[in-house]
């Protein structure tokens, strides 16, 4: 069994970090004392505990340029994209600060003669944060910054392909002077993951984005304790131009929800259709806004589009467009107008395309690049049916200026946020959650401390 992990570059096939994994003792004594951090920490009073996490938020961000420089380097990430991920973790990090007394606060009862009731939110103990590497600060905020909030002790776990993130939380929680013990990272293998959430005495909770294969291995080493874990897992999200649509406007946000990235967002844009009266429209403002994008080395400040995370991903990707085309597809994009693209390699082209329909795994299998698949469809049934025909469900958008007729069909779509005029964004206010393969439970908002608390009922009878 391997006792280290490498972290190999995307930018130039470099290793750009290795460590070694942690050993079932050094396991042992972070659960020890993070289960020992857990029991002051959740009597420590609310309102310390936002002055110390706010702390940690500043120490963050002010290691927001040498984040943004590993986070491409690790990755791949444009550099001139990467400053944006610290600006979100900043935002939801704030927020659920601000919105914590009133979202932990007891929940009363209601008035009865000679009680007094009410139901408390109590923290759950040790919660696992296990966060990927597509947004290493932006997904690991969800879990991290309310967990501490709501009282528990938290163990995070980052992928192999961003470690130093992890790295930089706990020496920003060092330099903010949160206790000892209350944030701890390990580097893990799947299987100190796994064992780490089924063991008798193992975490209260378990926080984890990544794939749906992954979710399923946390649901079962979970299944043999009383806890239930929290999965944001794929995605194939839809978006439906409707015929009265700003069309620029749907151009220029979905291809960016196509790109962004370079695709590699769970909530990224992957299926389009479009009404029929503006389908040719459409399409031909989309391509020619794709072809505007720059791939390539995403230390320069210029590139807009940088590789896919590996290799294997860039062709895993090809494989699936190549299958399309064969069953009548038409790619839209010349890959020759990418020069950076080549296989083999990670750097990808982005493409378009049409021609395509639900036979075809390009438009109901994940795919976790710059890729979208085109329909037009005759009107709104059409499109509900297209878009609900899927086992994923994180995210929905539509395009249109109708309002009322954005929330009738947002009513009917299987998913876990509608956006309108919208997509690939999250509102720290609003929950994060998903249905079907894309994950259970919720992150955010006020509804996202409710996953990370149990509650506690008090029912108190005073007069005798």
């Amino acid at each position: 069994m391997a006792s280290t992990q490498v972290t190999i570059s995307p930018v130039d096939g470099r290793v750009y970090a290795e460590r070694k994994l942690a050993t079932p003792r050094e396991i042992d004594a972070a659960l020890r004392k993070a289960r020992a951090a857990a029991h002051t920490w959740g009597r420590t009073p609310l309102a310390e505990r936002a002055r110390l996490v706010t702390k940690l938020i500043d120490a963050v961000v002010a290691r927001k340029d040498k984040l943004a420089e590993e986070i491409t380097w690790q990755m791949g990430r444009p550099i001139r994209h990467s400053p944006s991920e610290l600006a979100g973790f900043e935002e939801r990090a704030r927020h659920m600060t601000g919105i914590a007394e009133q979202a932990l606060a007891d929940v009363p009862a209601g008035e009865k003669a000679g009680f007094v009731r009410f139901v408390r939110r109590e923290p759950l103990g040790v919660v696992l944060v296990v966060a990927p590497w597509n947004y290493p600060l932006l997904t690991s905020v969800n879990a991290v910054v309310p967990a501490l909030l709501a009282g528990n002790a938290v163990l995070l776990k980052h992928s192999a392909q961003t470690p130093l993130v992890a790295e930089r939380y706990t020496e920003a929680g060092r330099e903010a002077g949160l206790p000892e013990g209350v944030l701890e990272h390990l580097h893990l293998s799947h299987d100190a993951v796994a064992d780490l959430i089924s063991r008798p005495d193992g975490v209260d909770h378990v926080a984890f984005t990544g794939s749906v294969e992954g979710g399923r291995r946390i649901q079962r080493a979970a299944a043999a304790r009383w806890i239930a874990p929290g999965l944001e897992l794929g995605g194939k999200d839809p978006a439906y131009v409707r015929a009265d649509a700003d069309l620029r406007h749907a151009i220029d946000t979905l291809v960016d929800g196509v790109c962004y990235n370079s695709g590699q967002s769970c909530c990224g844009i992957k299926r389009i259709y479009v009404a029929r009266p503006v389908f040719d429209a459409f399409v031909a403002g989309a391509v020619d806004l794709v072809r505007q994008y720059k791939l390539g080395i995403p230390t320069d400040p210029t590139v807009t589009l940088g590789p896919l995370v590996r290799t294997a991903a860039a062709d895993a990707i090809r494989a699936q467009l190549d299958k399309a085309v064969r069953a009548g597809a038409k790619c839209l994009i010349d890959e020759s107008a990418f020069p950076a693209a080549e296989r083999g390699t990670p750097y990808f082209a982005p493409q378009i395309l049409v021609n395509v329909d639900h036979g075809m795994d390009i438009m109901r299998e994940e795919t976790f690049g710059p890729v979208a698949g085109v329909m037009p469809v005759i009107d709104d049934d059409d499109a509900v049916r297209l878009m609900n025909d899927s086992r994923y469900g994180l995210t929905a958008a539509v395009f249109t200026a109708d309002l009322d007729a954005a929330k009738r069909l947002g009513e009917r779509v299987e998913t876990g946020t509608w956006f309108m005029n919208r997509c690939d964004v999250l509102d720290p206010a609003l929950a994060w959650t998903g249905i079907k393969d894309s994950g259970r439970g919720c992150t955010l908002s006020r509804v996202g401390f409710e996953h990370l608390t149990r509650p506690k009922s008090f029912h108190l009878k005073h007069a005798l």
